[in-house]
């Protein structure tokens, strides 16, 4: 229902009651109360709707699915189906549907994700009418030597959602030139590692922006793609602020027997992992640590890597200490001579200052943008740990 912005709120409250359900004996169905405001969408009339059947015990079996890179012609909705309702949103679909005994939600977006909630008077026949929705329903996206399928973490109105997509990740030996060669040599021996040679949770890689941490990552993700799942966490702090999140990104379910390992991206997380971290982040820096080296890790295959641009003295020490990270490597700028050899005279050497210049510094010179500001001589010390 639609309301005027001078009236008040109202709410709409529907009430249903049932009679003794034979299937039941002599129990009643319980009586159902839907609260509606006009603060409701029709798609969230539907959603409401949709629990209608279970919350009154006429349909007390349910089953559910998450779906990524659902194709477009996909029904996902058996062939008898009898639609009820159908709502559409900006980048939306919503329907709602039955059949003998069952009840069918629907939500689907635009980008491929989908999910589906079937409630039906047998486990079996709810299991049945969700295999039949999903079946052939997906076409995951086709991968090359140019991408890598890549998972997105946030939490969503509902709890957390995950996402796929293939991203553009170059291999590594066709990035290499773009950092100074410590920093080559560190991820030289991060790229080649096995599953069988990991030693560590946490992979950290810090120093000024526009280095190539993030594009280093995607490299990292193609090169270890045989073996380990690259997930990039959107909301650090709600990740590592909500147990349930963490418990769901992190533990997940075991249904593969040949389980890959995981890897959890999380970009710029300064305030996560700063020295002042565990007063202002509260249990979040905890919560890290006992992923990466604590109860919550243990069994699990799961790596962390963190980006930050946090200079490695003000980095909380349980964060740095030898033996929780697998890696730690400072990215700093190339040197005036690695940069030079970068351009290849595609841009006057006049533009490189005695200390070299960040990757991001060298791609605008190339572009013809105006030369990197002086900046203070970088640490010549660039650490690591395996």
């Amino acid at each position: 229902m639609t309301m005027s912005p001078e009236r008040p709120q109202e709410i709409l409250h529907l009430v249903e009651t049932g009679e003794a359900d034979e299937a039941y004996g002599s129990d009643p169905l319980l009586p159902v109360v839907l609260n509606l405001s006009d603060n409701n969408s029709p798609a969230d009339v539907m959603d409401v709707l949709s629990l209608r059947p279970f919350a009154s015990g006429e349909q007390p079996w349910s089953r559910s699915a998450r779906l990524e890179h659902v194709r477009p012609d996909a029904p996902l909705r058996p062939e008898e189906a009898r639609l009820l309702r159908v709502a559409h949103e900006r980048g939306k679909e919503s329907v709602l549907a039955e059949g003998e005994g069952w009840t069918l939600l629907t939500n689907r977006w635009k980008n491929g994700a989908a999910y589906l909630a079937v409630s039906a008077v047998t486990d079996e026949l709810a299991e049945t009418v969700l295999e039949e929705c999903v079946r052939d329903a997906t076409e995951p996206p086709k991968t090359d030597e140019t991408n890598v399928e890549m998972g997105f973490w946030h939490m969503g109105s509902h709890g957390p959602v995950r996402t796929e997509r293939a991203i553009s990740a170059d291999a590594w030996q066709d990035i290499r030139r773009n950092y100074t060669a410590p920093v080559a040599e560190a991820l030289d021996r991060v790229m080649s590692l096995t599953r069988e040679e990991v030693a560590g949770r946490l992979l950290l890689l810090h120093g000024p922006p526009g280095t190539g941490k993030t594009t280093a990552l995607r490299a990292l993700a193609r090169s270890w793609g045989s073996w380990c799942q690259s997930d990039c966490v959107l909301d650090p702090e709600a990740l590592f602020g909500t147990p349930s999140y963490l418990m769901e990104v992190a533990v997940g379910e075991d249904e593969e027997d040949d389980r890959r390992w995981r890897l959890l991206i999380l970009e710029d997380c300064d305030e996560l992992i700063r020295g002042e971290a565990k007063q202002s982040t509260g249990q979040g820096l905890s919560r890290l640590l006992n992923l990466t080296d604590g109860m919550l890790g243990q069994g699990r295959d799961v790596l962390v890597a963190i980006t930050t641009n946090e200079d490695l003295a003000r980095l909380h020490p349980a964060v740095v200490r030898p033996g929780r990270c697998l890696a730690q490597i400072e990215v700093g700028p190339l040197t005036r001579g690695e940069s030079l050899a970068w351009l290849d005279g595609a841009a006057p050497e006049a533009g490189i200052g005695p200390d070299g210049a960040t990757l991001a510094e060298l791609v605008a010179l190339r572009k013809g943008e105006r030369a990197p500001a002086v900046r203070e001589a970088p640490s010549s010390a660039t650490g690591f740990y395996l």
